[in-house]
């Protein structure tokens, strides 16, 4: 999950609509087969997890690695079940006012902290409160734009208490909206309205959310953190459906490297990878079809644009290399998973909304190039004054390939001469932020709610 930074545009995408797991039969939650197996002595999970997590802030994370690890370790009033419905959470069950403008939600009695303390409403709203106030700097605060006064605090008019959020009993959290959302409830999934442990947060500082320290509410609490190899979680007994967790402790790996990923499970030191090589995906359907599946994915692989830094200040440059690309060649090519290639921001998909595509969307080839070549032309570039693009991307042999297929897209088709810049993924998370350094930076888009 990323979050574009102001001054940047986003001009290129890619849908990528596909989920690629390798999961050890009964290692996925699926219904098992009847018989049922017996359980493993030992309930240990272990899980790639791609790329080092840049923090277990619940309110300052922005990527999908954190997402993983948090989903253990937190838990919101509202919850989801695998295929995606929303059922209580913290809270055991809630009341929507006529006018589709209060909820008032009621905390389970029995739920607790991972140290044993009583778990509270006032936590719920500390929570939502932090990630809205700017002294945070949450990349998410907007998630909670819906809640009354929230873009005040947000812009910083208003102080975080003025946030429409109150605990009207120890019990009992009422939160009040600007106007009537219908995916209000989608939305409290979301880390951003996390729950926080005021005494560690007060204690800790910004430190609070390391081992030893961190407090959380949901199912498992964290015990170990090594950077760029694992971070180790146990079962919370204090969970109050603790008596419903089998595995007893969950260990997220960490590795750049999704070749070195895939050994690791074939060697069976993971039980489930989120990602494997494209270069690999065809081996792997005739070799390990049982534990290969592929989900629909509410999501978007895009390109985006800094506008405020030459060349790509210039709108007739960025829409020339928008059409010079050939996304049909890269979805089946290339990446040759079944994912699609995208002609809108949004994905197909989202409820309630039907994208409008492009002139360009309709299209051949040859009509793109054409149009391409003329923009870039207007631009005031050509073979002999070529524009020059630096592309940032996170380390990823996937990420490489594709920069480099668009690379040889615009050289071939536009002369273009392209500048591959690979960074580690908190480092490059650190640069794509500075106008200054970023050009062109792939990222992606995770709808955090299906609206």
């Amino acid at each position: 999950m990323t979050r574009i930074v102001p001054g940047l545009t986003l001009l290129l995408t890619l849908t990528l609509t596909l989920a690629m797991t390798l999961s050890a039969a009964g290692a996925t939650g699926a219904a098992p087969a009847a018989p049922q197996p017996r359980l493993a002595d030992e309930q240990v999970l272990r899980k790639g997890n791609g790329p080092e997590v840049e923090s277990l802030d619940p309110h300052r994370v922005e990527g999908v690695q954190a997402s993983n690890v948090l989903r253990d370790l937190f838990e919101s009033l509202v919850s989801e079940a695998p295929d995606g419905s929303l059922i209580p959470g913290t809270a055991e069950r809630w009341e929507i006012s006529q006018d589709a403008m209060t909820y008032t939600f009621h905390l389970r009695r029995n739920a607790r902290w991972s140290n044993g303390e009583a778990f509270e409403a006032a936590d719920v709203v500390a929570g939502l409160r932090r990630s809205v106030d700017p002294a945070t700097g949450s990349h998410y605060s907007k998630i909670l734009s819906p809640i009354l006064n929230a873009d005040a605090v947000i812009e910083g008019t208003l102080p975080p208490d003025a946030l429409g959020a109150i605990a009207l009993d120890p019990h009992t959290v009422q939160i009040r909206l600007k106007g009537p959302t219908p995916y209000f409830l989608g939305l409290l999934v979301h880390s951003s309205a996390y729950p926080i442990h005021r005494a560690s947060l007060e204690a800790h500082g910004k430190d609070f959310a390391q081992p030893g320290k961190l407090v959380g509410n949901g199912a498992y609490r964290l015990v170990e953190r090594v950077i760029q190899s694992h971070i180790t979680l146990r079962r919370n007994p204090h969970y109050w459906d603790d008596d419903d967790t089998v595995i007893e402790e969950v260990r997220y790996l960490n590795t750049e490297d999704v070749n070195s990923e895939l050994k690791r499970y074939r060697a069976g030191e993971l039980d489930w990878t989120s990602t494997v090589p494209t270069s690999q995906i065809g081996w792997i359907r005739d070799n390990l079809a049982r534990d290969y599946h592929v989900h629909t994915y509410l999501g978007v692989y895009y390109y985006g644009l800094n506008t405020a830094r030459p060349p790509l200040d210039s709108k007739a440059l960025r829409r020339a290399l928008t059409l010079a690309i050939d996304r049909e060649v890269i979805t089946g090519k290339v990446l040759g998973a079944g994912q699609k290639p995208a002609v809108t921001w949004v994905p197909p998909g989202v409820s309630g909304h039907q994208p409008a595509r492009p002139e360009w969307a309709d299209w051949n080839r040859e009509q793109r190039l054409t149009e391409a070549r003329r923009l870039y032309a207007e631009a005031g570039y050509s073979d002999t004054n070529p524009a020059r693009v630096e592309i940032r991307y996170n380390t990823s042999e996937d990420h490489k390939k594709i920069a480099s297929v668009i690379s040889a897209m615009w050289k071939q088709w536009l002369g273009v001469e392209t500048v591959l810049i690979n960074e580690e993924w908190k480092v490059y998370l650190q640069n794509r932020r500075l106008q200054q350094k970023t050009q062109a930076f792939r990222a992606g888009w995770i709808g955090d709610y299906n609206d």
